[in-house]
């Protein structure tokens, strides 16, 4: 009966209260994170894993203003059906150059992982022009003003300056190319050797098949690279981890 009436206190006092639930929250949370600082790698290292080109970091930048996020999760759980479905469960290393990373946990639309290479550039095209003209049940929203959005890499610079302060390895030959690289991977006819010799794997392509660099061609570019660095063919988990 003591317990109770000292319980019903703590429910009647807002402040008591909050000021609890954040104790135990906190406490909770130092559990949870403080053993990291403690681990010489948090993240397991992967073969084929490596920062985006600046095309594909412009593209990931416009499905984040879009709140692609909001409906579409980029993280397959170890569950059976979720790997049935979209293919081997994701990575940590998959997402260690994402700033924020895209895991969400909501799925109005099915997860995006694995994406990549799965649908043609023009099957992505008219999906994002006019999603249920290939998806007629899709509740998405058209996104067919981003063929007229013709981008510049006037802050490509910047902006991979800016995430390798965050940890991601951009090399001062990256950031130095960084507008370069940008243009040419459209060129499917440019000299784009350079580009692959800094971003081992990175496809060049013109998704819209229109001249100059638009916000889709930008988006299917960074689509078409999710869940592709890593070979699972070849992939074992390290056993000592």
């Amino acid at each position: 009966m003591a317990f109770l009436d000292r319980h019903k206190a703590i429910e009647t006092h807002a402040t008591l209260l909050l000021v609890l639930s954040f104790l135990v929250v906190s406490i909770g949370g130092l559990v949870q994170i403080v053993p990291l600082f403690y681990l010489e790698n948090t993240i397991e290292d992967v073969e084929g894993v490596r920062p985006y080109t600046p095309l594909e970091l412009t593209g990931r930048d416009i499905y984040v203003r879009e709140g692609c996020y909001v409906c579409h999760s980029q993280m397959i759980r170890p569950m059976r059906d979720e790997i049935e479905r979209y293919g081997h469960y994701s990575l940590a290393a998959e997402s260690q150059y994402d700033h924020p990373f895209q895991w969400g946990s909501k799925r109005t639309g099915p997860d995006l992982a694995r994406v990549g290479e799965r649908y043609s550039d023009d099957w992505h095209v008219d999906h994002l022009t006019s999603p249920q003209s290939v998806v007629p049940e899709s509740v998405m929203p058209k996104y067919g003003f981003l063929l007229d959005r013709i981008i510049e890499p006037e802050h490509i610079v910047q902006r991979l300056s800016t995430d390798r302060m965050l940890g991601v390895p951009y090399t001062d030959e990256m950031i130095e190319n960084a507008a370069a690289d940008f243009a040419v991977q459209t060129e499917v006819d440019g000299d784009y050797e350079g580009l692959q010799e800094r971003y081992p794997g990175a496809r060049v392509r013109n998704p819209d098949g229109q001249p100059g660099i638009s916000e889709m061609d930008a988006l299917i570019v960074y689509l078409q690279v999710l869940g592709t660095m890593v070979d699972f063919s070849t992939f074992t988990p390290d056993a000592s981890r």
